[in-house]
């Protein structure tokens, strides 16, 4: 779906259902100086933006468990100088077609750039897999840094961030959290988030890097018909969840941070902080790479973020790209 086939109803009614309360017809109608036609024409969008719309007849429209509306300066107020002085680029978008294609489209020079959107019409994730996107529910965040001494200089990078991740979500007061390698945020077994890295330019030299990050906040029913895994989302796990700014402010305190040093400092800093994460540790996994699948325990990471499986050969060194890692029941 391109966004360019997606029509987006006014903000200012998003504005106002936003608070979760019934609203009449007349009333919308009313506040945005239009026909009650014309509210039923742009209620109707709703749907296809993942959103739970209740009509209730003498009460009006009521968005299911409303909407906080991500804000840049609010956002930005929340950050330390210090990060916030990092980040030489910075977008909201209301609709793109992913957060990651957006940055590999732009020019940057330098620093570190960062992208939020309410609504992503194609976002995806490792193995070109859909990454599902409703309206303004969860956090859809992607941040581009330049290089100059080739990938290799930022093995593991995915793995650190996902280390960054668990620290913010702790900070949020979420326990428990755990890592799968080499790029999914799990709690209790389901996952809560996942990271896609893309690379643009020369591998052995300058590059820019794309970090994506997809964190899921609500349930919303809309996720429930399309996905085709265990998840879990924030207002599951905490009875009284943070908002999304405030959720959105504490990734990036951890995560630009991180991305301004990497190239000098490495996953060796953060390798026994994700041993402490790993979902799988000294389990007994199966690892799909193509057609290829390889069973073994699960014994770490090497320094390079590589996966250390043990199996009838040995210990074995796998690195990230399209592999599939799946616990053996």
């Amino acid at each position: 779906m391109s966004s360019d086939n997606v029509e987006l109803p006014p903000f200012e009614l998003l504005q106002l259902l936003g608070d979760g309360r019934n609203h009449s017809g007349q009333e919308l109608a009313s506040v945005l100086n239009v026909s009650r036609t014309a509210i039923w024409k742009q209620l109707a969008k709703l749907e296809g933006l993942g959103l739970e719309l209740l009509s209730q007849s003498g009460k009006g429209y009521c968005l299911v468990g409303g909407l906080e509306l991500l804000e840049k300066d609010l956002i930005s107020s929340l950050l330390a100088p210090s990060t916030a002085n990092s980040i030489t680029h910075s977008t909201l978008l209301k609709l793109v077609d992913s957060t990651n294609s957006y940055l590999m489209r732009q020019e940057q020079a330098t620093g570190i750039g960062v992208c939020f959107a309410e609504f992503q019409t194609a976002g995806r994730g490792r193995r070109g897999r859909h990454w599902v996107s409703p309206f303004a529910s969860n956090i859809y965040l992607s941040l581009r840094l330049s290089i100059s001494s080739g990938l290799g200089a930022v093995e593991g990078l995915s793995l650190a961030v996902g280390v960054a991740v668990a620290r913010a979500l702790d900070e949020l007061g979420v326990v428990d959290v755990q890592l799968k390698w080499p790029n999914d945020v799990l709690w209790s077994g389901k996952k809560l988030g996942g990271i896609l890295i893309e690379v643009l330019g020369d591998p052995s030299g300058v590059c820019h890097l794309v970090v994506g990050l997809g964190l899921n906040l609500r349930t919303e029913k809309s996720m429930a018909d399309a996905i085709d895994q265990p998840w879990v989302a924030l207002d599951t796990i905490l009875s009284a969840p943070p908002g999304r700014n405030r959720v959105a402010a504490c990734l990036l305190s951890h995560i630009v941070p991180l991305l301004s040093d990497y190239e000098a400092r490495g996953f060796v800093g953060y390798k026994q902080a994700w041993e402490a994460l790993n979902a799988h540790a000294n389990q007994r996994v199966d690892l799909f790479m193509g057609s290829a699948q390889t069973t073994g325990l699960v014994r770490g990471v090497n320094a390079a973020g590589a996966l250390l499986l043990e199996t009838d050969k040995g210990l074995e060194v796998f690195h990230g790209g399209e592999v599939s890692l799946r616990a053996v029941v």
